[in-house]
């Protein structure tokens, strides 16, 4: 039970920024922007998903015209504000899952300039020195892969789910 404690859990992950370098800060607050908005998403299907489409089928249905052009276009609008809000986020979702690996390629390729920079001032081809150097440097890629996997999932369910959604509110607002 000793890694629950905070204390550690702080060091631990202090100890983890270090060793792999700035890169590693820009890749946290990315995953973190990326898992609030996935969270976001599934707050917005337990919560605000449902009401509005009862809203919105509830004002379909109170409709005496539903035959004519203009009933045609507020049938449309409707579909669009459905469409509009259960693909809100989903593609910076998407980016930010595409991103996370290019930025640990990045750290990557920071460390690995700076493991080359030591190398050519201590003037030695040192093997520990530079297996040293290049575990430095490859912790970002892992970091980035990592954080990317986690929201890779959702990246690839969350527009289905938006156009199934849309598609089943479509076909639930009966014309004529």
């Amino acid at each position: 039970m000793e890694w629950l404690n905070p204390v550690n859990i702080v060091n631990g992950l202090v100890n983890f920024l270090n060793t792999g370098g700035s890169v590693l800060l820009v890749i946290g607050i990315v995953t973190l922007v990326l898992w609030t908005f996935i969270l976001e998403r599934f707050a917005y299907y337990l919560f605000a998903h449902k009401p509005m489409k009862v809203r919105l089928k509830n004002e379909w249905d109170a409709r005496s015209d539903k035959r004519s052009w203009k009933a045609m276009a507020i049938r449309d609008e409707m579909v669009s504000q459905i469409k509009e809000r259960t693909d809100a986020n989903v593609g910076l979702i998407k980016t930010f899952v595409a991103l996370l690996p290019l930025l640990g390629l990045l750290g990557t390729v920071t460390g690995m300039i700076q493991v080359f920079d030591t190398m050519a001032l201590s003037g030695s081809s040192n093997a520990r020195l530079m297996a040293g150097g290049v575990f430095k440097a490859t912790i970002p890629t892992m970091a980035g892969m990592t954080a990317a996997l986690s929201g890779l999932y959702f990246s690839t369910v969350m527009p289905r789910w938006s156009a199934r959604e849309t598609a089943t509110f479509a076909d639930e607002l009966q014309i004529g």
